[in-house]
């Protein structure tokens, strides 16, 4: 009994903890966003740089909401995340990078595309059971 109670105790500070550090990531993706937004009202421009920054928001954003809904987090989430980041590295860096950088940038995007391909594949494949 003692340990089950332990047990409930942790999952609740756990459970605190994970939705304490949520809020957090949501409210702080907001104001980047905001503060993204009043840039490209300054510059009375809007960028492909500018848009896959917002773009990135909105993903980080969409990751939260899903995990707040289900209790649970898609891989498939951080690893667009990542894509876009490298595609928005790729963008604004080309200038500075050489060859082999480049190349090392893109090969890195391909492996994130095939892993995102690989887990889809695995969960229509070898789909989850639900707990009875």
């Amino acid at each position: 009994m003692r340990q089950n109670r332990f047990t409930h105790h942790a999952q609740t500070v756990l459970g605190f903890t994970e939705f304490v550090g949520l809020t957090i990531i949501t409210i702080a993706t907001i104001i980047a966003g905001i503060g993204e937004v009043n840039v490209m009202m300054d510059a009375q421009a809007v960028t492909l740089a500018d848009l896959l920054l917002l773009f990135l928001y909105l993903e980080i954003l969409a990751m939260v909401g899903v995990y707040f809904e289900s209790g649970k987090l898609p891989v498939q989430f951080p690893i667009y995340i990542a894509i876009v980041a490298l595609a928005r590295y790729l963008v604004l860096d080309m200038k500075n990078l050489d060859q082999w950088h480049m190349l090392g940038v893109a090969s890195s995007i391909l492996l994130l595309t095939l892993a995102v391909l690989v887990v889809r594949f695995g969960h229509t494949r070898f789909p989850y059971r639900e707990k009875d």
